[in-house]
Order: structure tokens, then sequence, then C-alpha cells
């Protein structure tokens, strides 16, 4: 049967009777789309017949969030159904979502697409086999239809919203992101250091937010990462072998240092990272603030380039070597921090590198007798 790329749009609405969605609740909503976009391995259409997704972009609004799913499928209803099951699904899995609606979901036929898939079909012109190279051949495509996505004063706004928030981090200065006041030739220029500052102090939000969602699922589950069917969004990207480990007292325990550690940024007395697990809670904010800066357009080579300055600076303030001696060993493979004996555990990820570094002390304290109130 032969295949033709979509692209499916499909408009989701607030429930009837909900207050509008502000600037920071959109890019929230953003975000719990994407994250759950992002955990469907395959969609299956009718026969057993495999549909991919190549690609998304999602534009919210006061009112909703405007998906449009650039698909291959066999054909235009499949496409359409399937969409419609796994928007469905997200909204469904996710607690702030779950009365949310589907007013529209319709298949928009690119005729560029589908002249080349009909064209070509299995000849010599045929579409690439591999989903990267299609995907990157669709590449104008899919720029064409970002550009549109939100207003120029929208765009403004966000930008001139996020510049503003730079100065509340406190703990560095744009020198931190590359920008030199006397270099015009640093690489970074203020503009693109002031984003990137900015979008970390944004991004904090998020982050918090969403790791109060995962210490509430892993509380109902009862249930470690590895056994828990409901959807999880940091914990689930942490290393997987160690998912068994991520039980709700850990979820606690990585949240409180998350707290500490964004506060820690917000004050002009923060010295250095103070254990493995702010090392993954920073790579997550960096994450995220992509994901606030790319929703609007605002995500360049420039502001990259800012992070990079940034995360260098963070991360070379931790000497490997005292981060997996502290650590109790490593493993050769994974880096992982492991017990005397031999064992995973990640209760060494909250053991501060040194005598200088600061970990709230409930997310140091080790297990021990809270494990009986998790």
């Amino acid at each position: 049967m032969g295949r033709v790329t979509y692209v499916v749009s499909v408009d989701t609405r607030l429930p009837a009777g909900a207050a509008e969605l502000d600037a920071l609740q959109r890019e929230g909503v953003i975000f719990l789309l994407r994250k759950g976009l992002d955990a469907i391995e395959a969609v299956e259409g009718p026969g057993d017949v495999e549909i991919e997704i190549f690609d998304s972009i999602l534009a919210a609004h006061p009112g909703g969030v405007l998906l449009k799913l650039f698909v291959d499928a066999p054909a235009l209803e499949v496409a359409e159904d399937a969409m419609r099951e796994v928007v469905g699904e997200v909204l469904e899995q996710s607690e702030l979502l779950s009365e949310w609606q589907i007013t529209k979901c319709e298949v928009e036929l690119h005729p560029e697409f589908a002249q080349q898939s009909l064209d070509a079909a299995d000849g010599p012109d045929a579409p690439p086999a591999d989903p990267v190279v299609r995907a990157a051949q669709h590449a104008e495509a899919r720029a064409e239809a970002t550009a549109v996505r939100l207003p120029g004063e929208e765009v403004e706004a966000m930008r001139a919203t996020v510049r503003a928030m730079a100065p509340r981090l406190t703990a560095f200065g744009l020198d931190s992101f590359g920008w030199c006041e006397d270099d015009e030739e640093s690489g970074v220029d203020r503009e693109h250091a002031e984003l990137a500052a900015g979008a970390l102090v944004y991004a904090i939000d998020l982050l918090v937010d969403q790791l109060f969602h995962d210490v509430q699922t892993l509380s109902e589950a009862k249930k470690s990462v590895e056994e828990c069917d409901g959807l999880v969004w940091y914990l689930d990207d942490l290393p997987e072998q160690f998912a068994e480990q991520y039980t709700v007292l850990f979820a606690r325990r990585f949240l409180v240092t998350a707290v500490s550690l964004t506060a820690r940024l917000t004050r002009d007395d923060f010295m250095q990272l103070g254990c493995v697990a702010e090392q993954f809670l920073l790579n997550f904010l960096l994450r995220e603030a992509g994901v606030v800066l790319d929703g609007y357009g605002l995500l360049s080579d420039g502001v990259a380039a800012a992070w990079e300055a940034f995360a260098g600076e963070m991360l070379g303030e931790v000497d490997d070597e005292l981060r997996y001696e502290t650590a109790g060993g490593g493993d050769e493979e994974t880096g992982a921090a492991t017990s005397e004996g031999g064992s995973l555990d990640v209760d060494r990820w909250f053991t501060p590198f040194d005598e200088r570094c600061f970990v709230h002390p409930y997310a140091a304290d080790e297990a021990g007798g809270r494990e009986s109130s998790a």
C-alpha cells in the first residue's frame, strides 16, 4: 500500500467556562503536550500498519493549542483517525488537560509531499527510507508553517519579557553567557546573552511544577518509575537502568534539590553545583529554557552559544574524578555512581561533592527512616 505525507491539524480547546491561558500557562501546556507526544513510541493503524509522526508544530493561544502533526500514513482517513486518538490519549493521560476537548481534527494534504509520494511510488525517486533524511527534506515546508504560528507582536512581547528576567539570575552576570562588553567579537551579543539568562529564570516554574506532578504520580501509584503506568515527565528521562530506584522518596528528594538549586541561582551567593542530582537538574532546566524560546521562534545559534558558555562554567567547577570518588566509584559504561559493594545506588547522587557544596538536608539525608512514610 502506498504511503503519503499528510499534515493533520488538531485544534484543542479549554473546557467550557475555563479562564483563558496566560503566557506562562501556554508554555506549560505546550510542554505537557510535547512530552506526551514524545512518550508515544509507535502508532498503529488498521491491520497493524505503522504510522509515522515525522514532526510536530504546537502553537498555544489564550483558548487552547493548535497542533500540526506531519504524518506518513497509507490513507487520509487513517492519518486523521490515528492522530485524533493520539492527541486524545495525551490529553487523557495528563490530569491538567484531561477535560480539554478536541474541536477539530482534519487532514491537510501538502501538495508537494503528496506529488512526491504519488509520482515516486516505489521507483528511484521514492522518498528515502530513513525517516531522519525524509524529515530533513520536509524542513522547508515545516519552516514555512512554523513562521506563521504566532503573531509578530506576541513574539516581540515574549522577547521583551524574557530579556527583562535576565537580571533575576543574580548569581551570574551576562559574562557567564559569553558576552563581553569590551569585546564585540566575543561570539555572543547582549541580546542573546539576556535571552539565554532570562529563559532559565522563566523555565524554573515549568521545572518545579512538573517535578511536583512526578511526585504526585508516584505517590498515587505507590510504585517506582519502572513499574508506574502513569505519565512521568522528568524522572522518565533519568538513566533508565536505575528506574526501579526512582521511588516517591527519590522524587521528593529530587524535587527539593531542584527548589534548592533554582533558589541559589537567583541569589548572589551561588558557589557551584552540589551533587550529581543537580547536574541532571541543570540539564533539564537548560532543556526547558530551549522549549520556551523555541516555541516563540527565539531560539538561535547565538542563544545556544550562550548556554554552552554557561554550562561550561557551571560544569567546569566540578572535578569528574572527585565526583566519582565521592559517589563511591562508577560504572565504566554509564559513569553512574555505585555503592561500595558494586550495586547501583542513586542515593549517592545526593552526596555533596566536597565540603564547600550545599545540598538541602532533606535531599542529602539518606532514605533511612523516611522510607516507611513514602
